[in-house]
């Protein structure tokens, strides 16, 4: 009977995770539309969002356009991985400002490298791909073809020898 008891509690547990899981790409999703459809919210903020948002739906549309086959772990690996990697950039940007200019471009290039070092699909259309990269006026100047698992583990590593 424990051994039963023990499997049923294990397989709610496990479903209960699997669930939660699930939720991590739309939640991402659904706080950055949050961000910009609040009034409240400044053009920094809408701007990070709203790249947030467009990498999302770059994602989502190109597996369904190249006829792939990803579970849920992928969109929400991505989906995190792409958050932390922003919320790090913001975050080491302010860090890079209080010590110098040189800095904080040092920091700018460690993150955008990051981002089109770690190409996600190998899209050829990067008029599409770095439009945010060619924007000398945005907040986030990366690549929508990016792994951001990748991309994370690649900036976070190099970061520490930049803000030592």
């Amino acid at each position: 009977m424990n051994k039963f008891v023990l499997t049923v509690m294990m397989v709610a547990a496990s479903s209960y995770m699997t669930l939660s899981a699930q939720t991590l790409y739309k939640k991402v999703f659904d706080n950055a539309t949050a961000v910009v459809n609040n009034a409240a919210s400044n053009d920094q903020q809408i701007q990070i969002n709203q790249y947030k948002i467009t990498v999302l739906n770059y994602i989502s549309n190109q597996v369904k356009k190249r006829g792939l086959t990803k579970d849920s772990y992928f969109y929400d690996s991505q989906a995190v991985n792409l958050a932390s990697f922003i919320t790090d950039f913001e975050t080491d940007i302010i860090k890079a400002r209080a010590i110098s200019t040189e800095k904080r471009l040092e920091v700018i290039a460690c993150y955008r490298d990051a981002s089109l070092n770690n190409p996600l699909f190998n899209d050829s259309d990067k008029e599409t791909t770095f439009v945010y990269v060619n924007d000398k006026q945005t907040y986030t100047p990366f690549s929508l073809d990016t792994d951001w698992e990748k991309a994370y583990n690649q900036a976070t590593a190099k970061i520490k020898t930049i803000l030592k």
